[in-house]
């Protein structure tokens, strides 16, 4: 996962025309990327959460991705870039009557139930405006607890708030407003698998039960939205996913259970390896038998080492040819939370010095904590063969306090 001389020398010329920590993304790597990805047997689906960047979501729709949106803020910001409203799925476990009359009004017409009462709210507007609706029903599955599961952000084999077991959307308990057209089941529960064998063992795990709920609604061609969880390598010994042992799941799974359309929302997978969040090293210092390196970042921008303990790669971005020392990597937080792994750097490492975290286009910025204790705010900004366009400057406190 080191960086490529081309990408290297783009962050190099970035950091000399930013003050402060910035983000950058890879605009012609990740199209490369989502090119790859038009072989698949399914039905792509950006999960808007990922990163909402407009350059982003320009390259997803240019590659003819469907849009995963679950907020009004999202639901603008993928129409502001021009794209049509039959392209976005709005997904999300709360969806208020407002929310709904928001995203009937703006012209989304295809929606993920969550539960009975957002079927209600919906069908009651449906039916005051007179327009037919394309529902999924999000089915969660009771799955054998695995005492060695590791936290998961959707809940794995945990209950969540999202949709409802299959016995409570099967027609003998769930009415079907005459407002909607059912196009199919919606099941995802796990996040960040690197693993294909494992990804295609848990979706032919689920079948048998969405199978019996798609059948008992007599769904010709039925779709099923698998979600995302599409992992991507953040450990240097970690594998890429195989792509295309993913496809010959899917392929798999429409043959035998007869399906009209597998979909799939992707986040990390889509765009996760084509950013990159550089933050300069403040200070340099041993504490009790520990090399610290304090950087001007940290977790109010970079928020996931946190929440998951899990580090970013992470590699100076002047070459050199020193030896690698273990450095604890803190931010500029008054709390010892603001930790962003044990990661190998060079022992020459200066204060100064720009260090890079890759894997940070998904689940960077936006996913953090930027306000608290009023830092400044990252750019971020794009690189392609064009040249470097910054797309929001950083900004300082004055700029979001009231």
């Amino acid at each position: 996962m080191a960086l490529t001389e081309q990408v290297r020398k783009a962050l190099q010329l970035a950091s000399k025309q930013q003050p402060h920590s910035f983000y950058a993304y890879d605009l012609d790597g990740l199209d490369q990327h989502l090119a790859g990805l038009e072989s698949a047997p399914a039905k792509l689906w950006y999960a808007v959460k990922a990163n909402p960047l407009s350059a982003i979501i320009q390259s997803l729709d240019a590659r003819g991705f469907g849009f995963d949106v679950a907020s009004l803020g999202e639901l603008k910001q993928v129409l502001a870039q021009g794209v049509d409203p039959s392209r976005i799925l709005n997904t999300g476990p709360v969806k208020t009557p407002e929310h709904l009359a928001d995203f009937i009004e703006h012209g989304v017409r295809i929606f993920v139930l969550e539960s009975h009462q957002q079927a209600d709210d919906l069908a009651k507007i449906a039916r005051e405006q007179q327009i037919r609706i394309q529902v999924l029903l999000r089915v969660q599955l009771p799955w054998a607890k695995d005492p060695e599961e590791k936290m998961n952000v959707l809940g794995g084999s945990n209950p969540t708030p999202f949709g409802l077991t299959p016995e409570q959307w099967m027609p003998d308990t769930f009415t079907l407003p005459d407002e909607f057209e059912l196009l199919g089941v919606h099941c995802f529960q796990w996040g960040n698998i690197l693993c294909a064998d494992t990804l295609v063992q848990t979706w032919q795990a689920a079948m048998p039960k969405l199978n019996a709920l798609l059948d008992a609604w007599q769904i010709p061609e039925p779709v099923v939205d698998l979600g995302g969880g599409l992992g991507i390598p953040y450990a240097g010994q970690q594998q890429e996913l195989d792509w295309q042992r993913v496809c010959q799941g899917l392929e798999q799974l429409k043959s035998e259970f007869q399906l009209g359309q597998c979909w799939m929302e992707l986040g990390r997978y889509a765009v996760g390896p084509y950013g990159y969040y550089a933050s300069k090293v403040a200070d340099i210092k041993d504490n009790q038998g520990v090399h610290f390196a304090v950087i001007e970042g940290g977790s109010q921008h970079l928020l996931r080492p946190a929440l998951t303990t899990q580090a970013f790669p992470v590699e100076s971005l002047q070459p050199c040819d020193s030896p690698l020392t273990s450095y604890q990597i803190h931010g500029a937080l008054c709390t010892g939370l603001d930790c962003l792994g044990s990661l190998q750097l060079p022992d020459s490492l200066q204060r100064g010095d720009w260090l890079i975290f890759s894997q940070a286009g998904a689940y960077g910025f936006t996913e953090s904590m930027p306000y608290f204790l009023c830092h400044a705010l990252p750019a971020e900004l794009t690189f392609s063969q064009s040249g470097i366009n910054v797309l929001r400057p950083s900004a300082p406190a004055s700029h979001y306090l009231a």
